[in-house]
């Protein structure tokens, strides 16, 4: 648990200082107070992080896409067979998927990591193996991996965030690709929001009722078998309970994204969350240490009821509300150059002293 120790040990709240330096210049813009909405927010909340105001600009970005199987996928909550996960995991290093589309338009470069897909790939350009298993095992009869795992996979995502801002990423989004993966994502948002399993179940990548009746029951199953409350309480779980329940529900995507969501916020570097997936995880990196959501932009909210859930426990507001469910980081590569035009306006704006523009009277 090294890297995971020292990364906990560098993360840092938002700067009261910057934070209140950026509120002031906002102020001072050649504009009506608030007239930029949620985007004064974004840029003040970037100042807050990078501990300066104005912020650097969050670019280049990169999108890290994390992939791996789930044992649950057995039970029937997906009409999607497994093996769609690898060969999305092609798709995407071909350049043919959503994502790359998406991707190519914000300018910003793809890495695809395999921390658990069920079969070995072949190398790749692009293609990053950290591979923690063949899979989890099926989590609603046990424990989908071991602590030492869930650790192991926490540590790989803290490895990729590392090497992609060593190669000059200025922002980070997060990606994943998982058949199965929402199932996990719900289990892993009721233990974290005290939320009943029946709020936070959506419909994953398209199933009819009577599959989603089952998968809620599935969610449910996990979490007795597992042992794990979901009683509401205000109060944090403790890191060696957070880390627990990762093991018992999460997917090795989701706990690799919970380690890319910490290495970036260890070097104030801003992560841009996707949807429920990157929600989920982002509600474990918070439980390991709370001063990560400082570090943190909701891209989008997902059409899946359990994301609004863990972007409410987090008081993390989305930038864009497209229905989007697709996962990929599709909803966070969206979002970028909004992130990137409100740290714009706080840079480049002339203040009213400055461009010599009488201010409206108090």
């Amino acid at each position: 648990m090294a890297v995971l120790a020292e990364t906990l040990a560098e993360i840092r709240p938002a700067h009261p200082q910057a934070l209140a330096e950026a509120r002031a210049h906002h102020d001072r813009l050649t504009k009506p107070r608030g007239s930029l909405g949620v985007l004064e927010d974004v840029a003040i909340r970037l100042a807050g992080a990078a501990g300066v105001s104005p912020p650097p600009m969050p670019e280049p970005a990169a999108l890290a896409i994390f992939a791996a199987d789930h044992g649950v996928h057995a039970r029937g909550v997906s009409p999607w067979p497994q093996e769609v996960t690898v060969q999305m995991v092609a798709n995407f290093l071909a350049g043919g998927a959503v994502a790359n589309a998406f991707a190519a338009q914000a300018g910003v470069p793809v890495t695809v990591v395999d921390v658990g897909v069920a079969t070995d790939l072949p190398d790749a350009p692009g293609l990053v193996n950290h591979k923690i298993g063949y899979g989890t095992a099926d989590l609603s009869r046990g424990p989908a991996m071991t602590v030492d795992q869930a650790v192991r996979a926490v540590e790989a995502g803290i490895l990729v965030a590392r090497d992609l801002m060593a190669g000059g990423a200025r922002c980070l989004i997060t990606g994943d690709m998982g058949i199965g993966n929402t199932t996990a994502s719900a289990a892993l948002i009721s233990v974290f929001t005290g939320r009943d399993a029946a709020e936070v179940t959506g419909r994953g990548t398209g199933i009819d009722d009577a599959t989603h009746e089952r998968k809620v029951a599935i969610v449910r199953e996990s979490l007795r078998v597992n042992d794990l409350s979901t009683a509401p309480s205000s109060d944090p779980k403790p890191p060696s309970e957070a880390l627990r329940a990762l093991a018992a529900v999460g997917g090795f995507e989701h706990a690799a994204i919970t380690g890319f969501i910490l290495g970036g916020a260890a070097a104030r570097v801003p992560v841009i969350l996707d949807g429920v997936i990157a929600g989920a995880a982002a509600l474990v990196a918070a439980a390991l240490d709370p001063a990560v959501t400082d570090h943190c932009v909701a891209g989008h909210r997902s059409a899946e009821p359990g994301h609004s859930a863990a972007l409410a426990h987090l008081g993390l507001r989305p930038l864009v509300d497209l229905e989007l469910r697709l996962g990929e980081g599709t909803g966070g590569l969206l979002a970028h150059p909004m992130v990137c035009a409100a740290v714009r306006a706080l840079r480049e704006v002339a203040t009213f002293d400055s461009a010599g523009v009488t201010e409206k009277p108090v």
